[in-house]
C-alpha cells in the first residue's frame, strides 16, 4: 500500500531535514535518552546508521544538536523497518515526528513501493504515527527486538 500524505507539515524556521551527513552517535544517543528510549554503544550505533538504507535527521541551522532522527532498513521487497524514531521533547515534538514520518514514508513509497512497514518508536510518537495512518495494536504494542 502506498502512502499519500493528507497534510504537509512544515518545520519551524531555522530547522532543516538532513539525509546526507551521518549524525554523531553520541548526539543520537542523547536524543534517544531524552525520549526515554534505549541508548547504544557508540561503535555499533554508528555502524547501524551507516548500514541503514537511509536515515533522516532534523537539525537547527545554528546548532549541531539533533531534534529528530529515524533510520530505515529494508530488504527492498517486502519489508521496511523504521528504527530509533525519536524527536526532542518540547512544543515542537509532534511536528518533528510528523515531518520525519512524512519524508520517510514518501521515500519508502518512491523507492520501496509495496513494502510493509514496521516501526520502533517511543510512546511519545504514537499520536503522530496514528495521524500518519499507522494502526496501533489494540492489545498493546508488540515488541520486536534487534541487537546492534
Amino acid at each position: 500500500m502506498q502512502y499519500f500524505s493528507k497534510k504537509k507539515f512544515v518545520l519551524p524556521e531555522g530547522y532543516f531535514v538532513n539525509s546526507s551527513k551521518i549524525p554523531i552517535a553520541k548526539e543520537v544517543n542523547k536524543l534517544l535518552a531524552n525520549c526515554g528510549c534505549e541508548t547504544y554503544p557508540i561503535k555499533p550505533l554508528t555502524d547501524a546508521i551507516r548500514k541503514s538504507n537511509f536515515f533522516f535527521t532534523i537539525q537547527n541551522e545554528l546548532k549541531t544538536k539533533l531534534y529528530g532522527f529515524v533510520r530505515v532498513t529494508s530488504d527492498k521487497g517486502l519489508n521496511a523497518n523504521l528504527w530509533n524514531l525519536s524527536a526532542a521533547p518540547g512544543n515542537n515534538q509532534q511536528i518533528y515526528y510528523s515531518i520525519l514520518l512524512q519524508v520517510t514514508l514518501e521515500k519508502i513509497n518512491k523507492e520501496m513501493p509495496g513494502c510493509s512497514i514496521s516501526v520502533q518508536a517511543p510512546p511519545s510518537a504514537f499520536k503522530s504515527l496514528e495521524e500518519s495512518g499507522f494502526i496501533l495494536d489494540p492489545n498493546g504494542i508488540r515488541v520486536m527486538g534487534y541487537n546492534l
